[in-house]
């Protein structure tokens, strides 16, 4: 039920850019296997370790010269969850896992906004390996390795492999993608970075 309730959530976030309603039993999200090597002094961490949880603060894409803020996302009065309110920031959906805890954590930035490029703009030029760091209130780093990118037409949003349960502290990067549909006022389809905890700084 939880994630019926948090597929539902995110489905209207960023103006209608992602969405979707699972299954009533969602199949798990994918699950890259193997592990990653990770620089000298990190702690590598196998797929049964996980962070405890805590807020994210701060996210750094060096594929893509990113690195900002990150601000938490609630529920809006219709039950849509809030979207970040500027083209740069990133916002994170309290109602999944924290980044680094068991599950997928949820991260959705504007593609553009107002007429402004937005952080994700390049988020589909991901490539597995690419790292995403993500800097938590209680001064550790979790760094994520990037297991691949999909687009998805709207209509047809596989929620069940994005917001399902997974066996291990995993990431989704979701934006717009496709073309602008100026009927509805929204991109047609959707944009999902997967990754997954490769190590822990600090």
């Amino acid at each position: 039920m939880r994630r019926r309730w948090l597929a539902g959530a995110v489905a209207a976030v960023l103006a209608g850019c992602t969405g979707g309603t699972p299954p009533s039993n969602p199949a798990g999200a994918v699950r890259p296997s193997g592990s990653m090597p990770g620089p000298a002094g990190a702690e590598t961490l196998t797929s049964g370790e996980l962070l405890p949880a805590s807020p994210p603060e701060r996210v750094a894409i060096p594929a893509l010269d990113v690195s900002v803020p990150v601000v938490g996302l609630g529920l809006r009065a219709d039950g849509a969850m809030e979207v970040p309110t500027d083209a740069t920031t990133v916002g994170w959906f309290t109602g999944a896992p924290a980044p680094g805890s068991l599950g997928p954590a949820v991260l959705a930035g504007h593609v553009d906004y107002r007429g402004v490029s937005g952080t994700f703009a390049e988020l589909s030029t991901l490539r597995p390996g690419d790292e995403v760091r993500i800097t938590r209130r209680d001064g550790r780093t979790a760094v994520f390795a990037v297991t691949g990118v999909a687009t998805y037409p709207k209509n047809r949003f596989p929620s069940g492999e994005v917001y399902g349960p997974i066996d291990h502290a995993g990431l989704r990067l979701i934006t717009c993608g496709g073309d602008f549909d100026r009927r509805t006022g929204h991109y047609v389809d959707n944009v999902v970075a997967y990754a997954r905890l490769r190590q822990v700084l600090g």
